[in-house]
Parts: C-alpha cells; sequence; structure tokens
C-alpha cells in the first residue's frame, strides 16, 4: 500500500478528511494517507511542499496561488471550500483600538510571509484604501499562540484569522473583534508536487474523487455540529452560523476566472511578479473529467 503525506491546518475545515481516514475510506481504496496539521497554515505548507516534506496539502487558494507563481513545483488539483474565508481582525481585549482606523500603521502579527494572514492583511488594506506598502507592518509569530504571546508582549497590535476558530479567545476576554474580511474567492484548494503527481496520480485521483465526496455529505450529517464541538471547543451557535456560510466543494474543476482573478490581485498587490498561464497552475489530468482546457 502506497501513502500520501498531506497538509492542512487544524481547523473544522478539514474534518472530512479526519473522518475519512477514522472510517478507513482512504484504506479501503489501498492508499494510506498521514495526516499532517500545520497550525502555522499555509506559508508553512507552501514551504514544505517545495521541500517535499509534503505530497499534498489543503491550502489558502491565494496562499498557494502566489507560491506556484513565485516557483513552488507543485500544481493545483481541485478545489476543496467553495465559499468564501471570513477573517476576522483582532486586536488584545485591552487594547485602546476600537476600529479599524485605529490600527492604520500598526504591526500585523503573521505566520509567515506568504501566509493567508499575510496576504489578505493586504488584500484587506487595500479594499479601504489604504497604501499596503506604506500602512503595513508585519512581524512573523508563526500562527495563532505564536500571535497571543506577540499581544501579551505588545510586539504586534493586529491579527488576523478564520473568524470562528478564534471565536473562543474572544468569549475568554483575550481577543476583540474589530472587523471582518471576507475573502473575494473560494478559500481552500487542494495542491501537489509534481513528484508526487508523477509517481502516483491515480492514488491522487483516488484521494480527491473521495474527499470531493466526503466534503458534500458532510453537512448532511445529523452529527456535524456535535463533531465539531467536541473536536474544535467551538460553540454550537457558532458552528451553526459557520455550516450556514461554508460550502464544500461540489465539482472537481476550477474556474478559470476565479484563478485569473486571484492573480489579477496578487500582482496589483505586488505579492506576484507576473501572472503564469493556467497550465502552469493547474495539473493537466490526462483521463476522466480533470482537463485543464474544459475549465470554466
Amino acid at each position: 500500500m502506497k501513502s500520501l503525506i498531506i497538509g492542512g491546518v487544524p481547523e473544522h475545515f478539514n474534518l472530512p478528511w479526519h473522518l475519512a481516514i477514522d472510517n478507513q475510506l482512504f484504506t479501503n481504496a489501498n492508499i494510506e494517507v498521514i495526516w499532517r496539521d500545520y497550525p502555522g497554515g499555509t506559508g508553512a505548507m507552501t514551504k514544505d511542499l517545495r521541500e517535499g516534506k509534503l505530497d499534498m496539502a489543503v491550502l489558502l487558494t491565494e496562499g498557494i496561488i502566489a507560491d506556484i507563481a513565485k516557483g513552488n513545483p507543485s500544481k493545483l488539483l481541485q478545489p476543496y471550500v467553495q465559499s468564501p474565508l471570513t477573517w476576522g481582525i483582532f486586536v488584545p481585549a485591552s487594547s485602546p483600538y476600537q476600529q479599524m482606523s485605529d490600527v492604520k500603521d500598526k504591526t500585523y502579527a503573521i505566520s509567515r510571509f506568504g501566509s493567508g494572514s499575510h496576504l489578505m492583511a493586504y488584500v484587506d488594506v487595500s479594499q479601504r484604501g489604504w497604501n499596503p506598502e506604506k500602512d503595513l507592518t508585519f512581524k512573523v509569530v508563526g500562527g495563532m499562540e505564536g500571535a497571543r504571546k506577540a499581544f501579551k508582549e505588545n510586539t504586534a497590535d493586529v491579527f488576523m484569522w478564520e473568524k470562528f476558530m478564534t471565536k473562543p479567545l474572544v468569549d475568554s476576554g483575550e481577543f476583540r473583534m474589530i472587523a471582518e474580511c471576507v475573502t473575494p474567492w473560494p478559500c481552500f484548494s487542494i495542491a501537489a508536487t509534481q513528484t508526487t503527481l508523477q509517481s502516483q496520480a491515480t492514488d491522487i485521483q483516488k484521494v480527491l474523487n473521495i474527499i470531493l465526496q466526503q466534503g458534500q455529505l458532510f453537512k448532511q450529517r445529523s452529527n456535524a455540529i456535535a463533531l465539531i464541538s467536541e473536536r474544535y471547543n467551538l460553540q454550537k451557535n457558532d458552528i451553526q452560523a459557520w455550516l450556514d456560510t461554508t460550502e464544500w466543494a461540489s465539482t472537481s474543476k476550477f474556474s478559470s476566472v476565479m484563478l485569473h482573478k486571484v492573480m489579477d490581485t496578487l500582482l496589483e498587490l505586488q505579492i506576484i511578479s507576473k501572472k503564469i498561464p493556467i497550465s502552469k497552475l493547474c495539473h493537466q489530468w490526462d483521463c476522466n473529467n480533470k482537463v485543464v482546457g474544459q475549465l470554466r
């Protein structure tokens, strides 16, 4: 039995993966899926894809597209979550900052450069009419725990993270949310290294087919809220609000319009120096229904 090492954030979005592993759906397809949690997020995963420490990853769409455009030898395979991500913009609860205008020119804690917390800060302030090059300062903290430490040590002022996963820290009085930012595209996509694609394309296709189906079935589970609450320590009313706005991908195909929109935004914000052809961004499947030329 061949194995695939797959990375993803330790968040509720990826529960379908864990349930599929627990129920031996991949094992029954003669594939061993080894899951690795990445609290550091997309930036940490793109680094490990580059270094061959991961075969596949579930990443923020803008983060993996930016890194592939910068030379990451990986390919987009399939959408995972087709709904946008709602980012919360947080400050320490004791902070004097009450609104976004108060944090202009302040220091943003980010997981690492190239992470979602980094890229979406650019997107957010640009949408607010700020100048990202002048109005953004960053401190790399490695993830949520690093941001908590930076807040306590007064080395960062602002932090962007998924709204609902951060809600417990708001409820406990540690963080305060001053604004939201919704991604202007589907939030999570699946990618793989070219090396793994060359050696295990059939296994990857099996994994993608299984997780596409499991994502679609997840919201139909009568115990979905209880499972999320138990595993991620979230309040049930928050989980329901999150489920109401979350849609897992219903198709294995990317929208070429969406991919160009992401690259146009990254180019405008000077996060990438040039756009790349979609054929270099996405893997060109030569069988089943996955053909780049049929992207819609």
